[in-house]
């Protein structure tokens, strides 16, 4: 058994690795590759659909006044562009000031069921050719719906993702800069995998679709934005990226918040690896399937489970050498720094030197914690809204 150790270490080790730095690195040479050979995509801007933008808003009367305020301000043309808001279960006054906006169509409902009946619901109202999904506490830049709709001129493209931005200030806490880190290098690999096929998913801050794409979603979905865009994937289509259509957000109010978020996410995710488990036939979908498994089922997967695994086959590896004596400095450090930054977090001190290694693990303790509530399935599809920072 002693004998299967080394194997098991470097094993976890490399999958880690190749997760989180070395999926980027290779995908960063093939796409160096391809430009050798590939013009440079020419977008056809008299392209203009019909678009219909829908936002699930539930007890958001925070932030809903400026959400329509800036929906109502994109630069698209009136008479092309239709908005649907749906507040089921709102028991505040989300519902009310909606409806002081008449360019602004209200679905209400008072029972609660979650997102994925509110999307389905507005679903059967849509009229335009292009569904345009954004969250209610998220700000669209002006030229969005333009720059997403774009895309669509190619009939190989069923899906366009937007770029998520993180507000960061020089105050924010170490959740919020870890945060705003993690989904800049997110956005830098989106680029890159749509540069090389297609991008890995869309998020439900700003992404849109081919209304007759849409196929219905299961109503115990976790994550229905997900799973909404490789449905469409599974039919042939891939996603695009538009880095200059993007949904401004604040970052979560405080560690307790993200973590949240981060669960649920995750068990969404591990959800969605089983139902989707046909893209893992390489045979099938061919490029989709390697970055589908390198960018996404890794993450979720592999590599978490990876991380106690090296720690603990490293300690009875000490006695083998100096490699492996240095290699277990290098985590008792990491894991120290992540926990140092956790408990400055706690008194609000902010370092920046400790914001990845913090975010870092727990994001993955996120994994560990969603994979237990999809297994008891004691994951509600009713998500507990995270907090997000108020200045």
């Amino acid at each position: 058994m002693l004998g299967l150790l080394p194997i098991v270490l470097w094993f976890c080790l490399i999958t880690v690795c190749y997760t989180y730095f070395g999926y980027g690195v290779l995908l960063y040479i093939l796409v160096w590759i391809k430009r050798l050979s590939q013009k440079q995509i020419k977008y056809d801007l008299r392209y203009l659909p019909s678009v219909t933008v829908i936002v699930a808003a539930y007890n958001e009367e925070g932030c809903i006044k400026e959400k329509i305020e800036n929906s109502l301000a994109l630069d698209y043309p009136v008479d092309k562009i239709e908005f649907l808001f749906v507040t089921d279960g709102s028991d505040d006054a989300t519902p009310e000031i909606v409806k002081n906006y008449p360019n602004i169509t209200l679905m209400h409902r008072p029972e609660r069921q979650g997102k994925v009946m509110a999307v389905e619901r507005a679903m059967s109202e849509v009229h335009g050719k292009i569904v345009v999904f954004t969250d209610a506490n998220t700000l669209l830049n002006r030229e969005a719906i333009r720059n997403v709709v774009r895309h669509f001129a190619d009939e190989k493209v069923g899906v366009v993702a937007g770029e998520k931005r993180i507000l960061n200030r020089e105050a924010d806490e170490a959740t919020g800069a870890g945060e705003g880190i993690y989904w800049k290098y997110e956005s830098k690999l989106k680029k890159w995998d749509y540069e090389l096929y297609s991008v890995m998913g869309a998020a439900g801050e700003l992404f849109a679709i081919r209304t007759k794409l849409f196929q219905p979603i299961p109503k115990d979905s976790l994550i229905e934005d997900f799973y909404m865009s490789f449905k469409i994937v599974q039919q042939g289509y891939k996603i695009a990226y538009e880095p200059e259509a993007y949904a401004l957000e604040e970052p979560s109010a405080s560690i307790a918040e993200e973590m949240k978020r981060k669960i649920r996410i995750a068990a969404g995710g591990i959800q969605s690896i089983v139902r989707l488990k046909a893209l893992l036939n390489p045979f099938e979908y061919g490029v989709i399937t390697f970055q589908y498994f390198s960018h996404r089922v890794l993450r979720w997967t592999l590599a978490p489970l990876s991380l106690p695994l090296i720690f603990m086959t490293n300690i009875f590896l000490l006695h083998e050498g100096v490699l492996y004596q240095w290699l277990f400095v290098g985590q008792v450090l990491f894991y120290v720094m992540a926990l140092t930054g956790y408990l400055l977090e706690k008194k609000r001190i902010r370092l920046k030197l400790l914001f990845i290694p913090y975010y870092f693990c727990m994001m993955n303790y996120a994994v560990y914690v969603g994979f237990m509530r999809f297994m008891t399935g004691t994951q509600s599809v009713l998500w507990e809204k995270a907090s997000r920072r108020v200045d």
